[in-house]
């Protein structure tokens, strides 16, 4: 082999070497950012059964009903007691309600915990609006501590115009409580 066949081979590998760097930090990078992407993409577009957040109530409210069932978990590490104080409530489609939530930290000792939620059906979760709740956000309880957490919503009136959803008549409101790990409790635990 000649030398400069092998400088141009020598070449062609520190390129593909330095292509295949870049994909791979690429790769890191969206790791990183996928799952704050994601969560943006739910809450927007109400995909996978995440309702939207809105500031203010329907304006409009329509002669339907909608049964909303409310569910509280709590992940296996969360020492908390967690429920929904309602199990069910119907309403009339754009009318604004409130549920509540209850809370309770049995142990000795501060725990920091932050609830994910979903909507099913999942193709309605896009019509179920928050104006207020508690999600994705620390809530903090003391030792003993007893907590009631609303959440202000209502279904979107334009779920009447999809006829997808024509045969919807029940939407389930899920809450699952996470407890944070010890560095990000520690935090919010300082700052406060």
């Amino acid at each position: 082999m000649s030398q400069s066949a092998a400088d141009t081979m020598t070449t062609k590998n520190r390129q593909l070497g330095g292509l295949m760097l870049l994909v791979a930090v690429g790769m890191v990078g969206l790791a990183f950012a996928a799952v704050p992407l994601y969560k943006l993409f739910c809450r927007v577009t109400g995909y996978g059964g995440t309702t939207k957040q809105v500031e203010l109530a329907s304006n409009t409210v329509i002669d339907r009903d909608v049964k909303v069932r409310f569910v509280a978990n709590t992940h296996r590490d969360m020492p908390w007691e967690f429920k929904p104080i309602q199990v069910a409530q119907t309403l009339k489609i754009g009318a604004q309600n409130i549920a509540y939530y209850e809370a309770y930290n049995p142990t000795s000792h501060p725990v920091v915990g932050r609830a994910t939620y979903n909507v099913t059906p999942h193709k309605a979760g896009e019509y179920f609006s928050k104006i207020d709740c508690f999600c994705f956000t620390e809530q903090i309880l003391e030792p003993g501590e007893r907590v009631v957490m609303p959440v202000v919503y209502f279904v979107d009136p334009d779920m009447d115009q999809d006829r997808n959803l024509d045969e919807v008549t029940e939407m389930t409101l899920s809450y699952t409580f996470f407890i944070l790990d010890e560095e990000e409790t520690a935090e919010v635990l300082s700052g406060r």
